[in-house]
């Protein structure tokens, strides 16, 4: 039986907003309404799992670091052989048309883009049973983080479920098969915390189920190698800003005892962006509170943010 989760959250609670349902959901370029917006019993991505995704955050009516989040997905998509039917551009002018549609000009969105390898002739795995083309939903909803999220953050749950290694499933890609991630979530949520930090297979701390994670000891920035977590562009970001700040930030192994003795812990996302971490496993994280570090952290990030924003031009 799961247990009673009311109290836990995570990076992606928010506001329920009566909008989302009428908005337009562009399936395979055609926008139809949220009832009506369907794929295939056949569809590859239902059927196995087969498929990649990207979430975006919208600000000022444009997806922020959109060439990143393009990059990574042109990379899963070509690590797993699945051609995206759709040029970059082309992808660009569907996200766009997808935020005029609803009206969505401002801040307050997120974004969902899924690509998958299609309808198949037959429910098996094997990718040449895929009759195609692919198939390509945007879902772009009116969410903000909440506000406690970023002021009051996370606890999170050390949990037995594993990061995989790169020769069972790489963890760099962002696939639709996301059950080592669910598996943690659960464990997690049915412990009473917010959300799953996962180590890797050699027992160093990796990432969180849906986040990156960081500690600050004495001054400095820790986290993981990235060996066994998703390329986060959030993270990326981060330890781009303390670099150019003059923050001294390392990608390195460290173990549950560095977590429990840190003056401060983080998690980042698309979504929410820095997010403080108030306890690990029980154990408060400095004084339980957000601290200096993540506070000018999360200042520094805005100001990246908005910077992309400024830049940018709707097709």
């Amino acid at each position: 039986m799961i247990a009673d989760v009311t109290t836990a959250h995570g990076t992606h609670d928010h506001v329920e907003d009566p909008r989302n349902e009428t908005i337009l959901i562009s399936v395979n370029g055609t926008l139809v309404p949220r009832a009506q917006a369907v794929v295939s019993v056949f569809d590859a991505g239902f059927v196995l799992g087969d498929g990649v995704w990207e979430g975006l955050r919208v600000v000022g009516g444009h997806p922020v670091f959109l060439e990143e989040h393009l990059d990574r997905l042109e990379s899963s998509a070509a690590a797993i052989a699945l051609d995206l039917g759709l040029t970059r551009e082309e992808l660009t002018a569907r996200l766009y048309e997808t935020l005029r549609a609803n009206g969505m000009t401002g801040d307050g969105v997120h974004v969902r883009l899924m690509v998958t390898r299609g309808p198949k002739s037959t429910p098996y795995q094997d990718p040449r049973m895929s009759a195609g083309p692919p198939t390509v939903v945007i879902i772009a909803e009116h969410k903000e983080p909440l506000p406690s999220t970023a002021r009051d953050g996370l606890s999170l749950f050390t949990v037995h479920v594993r990061r995989a290694s790169p020769d069972t499933l790489d963890p760099k890609l962002n696939s639709h098969s996301k059950l080592n991630d669910i598996l943690a979530c659960i464990q997690a949520y049915t412990a009473g915390a917010d959300e799953a930090l996962m180590l890797d297979p050699h027992g160093f701390v990796s990432t969180c189920n849906s986040t990156h994670f960081f500690v600050v000891r004495r001054g400095e920035v820790w986290t993981s190698t990235g060996d066994y977590c998703l390329g986060g562009i959030t993270r990326a970001n981060v330890l781009r800003l303390c670099a150019e700040a003059g923050i001294v930030a390392r990608e390195r192994n460290f173990s549950l005892i560095d977590v429990y003795g840190a003056e401060e812990a983080f998690v980042t996302g698309t979504f929410a962006g820095i997010v403080p971490v108030s306890a690990v496993d029980g154990r408060r994280i400095g004084a339980g509170t957000r601290r200096p570090m993540v506070e000018r952290l999360q200042s520094l990030y805005r100001e990246l943010v908005l910077d992309d924003v400024r830049r940018r031009a709707a097709p």
